[in-house]
């Protein structure tokens, strides 16, 4: 295969009948579902291709996308792929200052929206006047969708470019500053397809439930059943349970992704509800460390050889290694607790994880020197065949973070700080920018924060630096959760400060200080802005 859209013809083949996409809509408050199949979808992705061609659309064009999770979310992105056009993936959860930057630095060529998403670029000046050609799947702006497939024709000969040409322009969360564009050759996109076939089994056959619009494309090349959610994609942790419930359990989903926050609401209401869902084997939960409670408690709801798994890995490198809850629960947890860290598994087939000694500087060329020994922490580096190369017109990002072998193959600092114990297993630290530099020491935020998790009456902890006197101070900010036993601040703060002392990890805290609500990735709901907290923790301290 050449082409990540070949993927799509090869199931229409193998399962012409078999349907690709269930997606839910709602008349008069009435819920029913509209299907296409496998032969559809790809007739209707040659319709979009060739009709793309005939509007002079052609190969290399650069084309924002922002249509929400639907048949035509499908239809468009093969449609893409086939013809050669690359697309441009941009969230607007991940707010609309980062939009408009992210917008101005792919130059796009043109602008494939809804509505709302042309009406926010002509209010917003997001297109800055750039895009020449515009297709509006609803609305009176530029070329119609309709009018594309209208000029199409029901075959098409996908476009054959090399291997390492650019497939796709995807945006990371920008967790840690403002989100960075990773660009995707349709090798990559392959490489990701077969890991996650050979590491997870996944197939013809089975049904999933994927909350997260990115793993729904893997989904259709993998040739599994989508059942879209009823749900707002930019606020997951506000999904309705309840729909979600009559969804798995109507459809005998097998399959689902879900942020942890995801995971922690369903498996809330779950376990008052008594819900059961025996259908659904397999369970990826990413964006964060999943937290071994909401793991425990998200298990009661499956059966008994159900697996919730928590892969390693990033916009830039997905996966990279992998677990599961058992293994979690039964061989790593107690060790999380005590300030390891956390456990994200063994490395995935073809991937090679390392361990190198910490530094903010770039590294151009790999050195041998640099490794560090096992159960020693230290930046995460991974190389495999799912290894993107180069962000879009950040040649500073790129040059952070990729360093380049002998041999060219090219390797990608995570950003990551971790560390590979003797059995080969590697342990997360947290991101490398948030770490806590005190005078004698380092401390690191996800070793510190699973400790301070583990009270009951935490819901989420972020350990951040302040500036006091002259010197740096290590301070944990608390989230109370919503249903803690109880809420007394200061009898929280005594015993979280008995606890800190107990570990090395957390026994150089200084403060303990709550907030009423962390700032986080609204896409996830999960990812904290660590920064943002930093800046409150250092006022209130003022």
């Amino acid at each position: 295969m050449q082409n990540i859209a070949e993927t799509l013809t090869k199931q229409a083949k193998t399962q012409p009948d078999s349907i690709a996409v269930y997606e839910p809509a709602r008349r008069f408050g009435k819920l029913s579902y509209k299907n296409i199949t496998y032969t559809e979808l790809d007739r209707l992705t040659n319709r979009f291709a060739s009709g793309l061609r005939a509007h002079d659309i052609q190969p290399g064009t650069r084309m924002i996308v922002m249509v929400p999770v639907s048949r035509e979310l499908f239809i468009v992105m093969f449609g893409l792929f086939k013809a050669g056009v690359i697309p441009i993936l941009i969230d607007p959860g991940m707010g609309l200052g980062n939009v408009k930057i992210c917008l101005s630095e792919v130059e796009p060529h043109g602008f494939i929206s809804v509505f709302k998403g042309h009406v926010a670029r002509k209010v917003l000046g997001w297109d800055q006047g750039r895009p020449t050609k515009t297709i509006s799947l609803s609305g009176p702006f530029g070329l119609s969708y309709q009018s594309i497939l209208d000029a199409g024709t029901d075959s098409f000969e996908n476009i054959h470019q090399d291997l390492n040409s650019d497939a796709a322009i995807l945006f990371t969360s920008g967790s840690t500053g403002v989100p960075k564009g990773v660009v995707y050759q349709h090798s990559q996109f392959l490489a990701q397809v077969d890991s996650l076939q050979t590491t997870f089994g996944l197939g013809p056959g089975q049904i999933d439930f994927p909350t997260l619009p990115g793993f729904a494309l893997f989904d259709i090349g993998l040739g599994i059943t989508i059942v879209i959610p009823e749900m707002d994609f930019t606020k997951p942790a506000k999904i309705d349970p309840d729909k979600a419930f009559k969804a798995l359990n109507d459809f005998k989903i097998t399959n689902m992704f879900g942020s942890p926050a995801l995971l922690n609401r369903l498996s809330r209401a779950g376990v008052k509800q008594e819900q059961q869902l025996p259908h659904l084997n397999f369970v990826v939960s990413a964006g964060a460390a999943v937290p071994p409670a909401i793991m425990e408690r998200f298990a009661s709801l499956l059966n008994d050889d159900a697996l919730i798994y928590t892969p390693y890995g990033a916009t830039e490198s997905l996966p990279i290694a992998v677990t599961h809850h058992k293994a979690i629960l039964k061989e790593t947890r107690a060790a999380s607790e005590r300030g390891a860290g956390t456990c994200v598994g063994t490395p995935v087939a073809k991937m090679r994880v390392d361990i190198i000694a910490i530094t903010d500087d770039p590294l151009p060329e790999w050195d041998d020197a640099t490794k560090l020994p096992v159960n020693e922490i230290g930046e995460i580096v991974v190389t495999g065949p799912v290894v993107t190369h180069s962000y879009y017109n950040r040649e500073a990002s790129t040059a952070a973070a990729k360093i380049k072998a002998p041999d060219g193959t090219i390797s990608h600092r995570m950003g990551d700080v971790g560390y590979l114990d003797d059995q080969g297993q590697l342990w997360f630290g947290g991101r490398k920018k948030q770490r806590v530099i005190l005078a004698d020491k380092t401390l690191f935020t996800v070793p510190a924060e699973t400790i301070i998790n583990t009270h009951p009456c935490v819901y989420r902890s972020a350990l951040v630096g302040v500036e006091q006197n002259g010197q740096s101070k290590a301070v944990i900010c608390i989230e109370i959760d919503p249903e803690a036993p109880y809420s007394n601040q200061d009898q929280i703060r005594s015993e979280l400060q008995e606890l800190a002392a107990q570990h090395a990890a957390t026994a150089d805290i200084s403060q303990v200080l709550f907030h009423k609500n962390f700032p986080v990735d609204i896409r996830h709901n999960t990812k904290i802005f660590r920064e943002k907290l930093a800046v409150w923790a250092q006022e209130q301290l003022a």
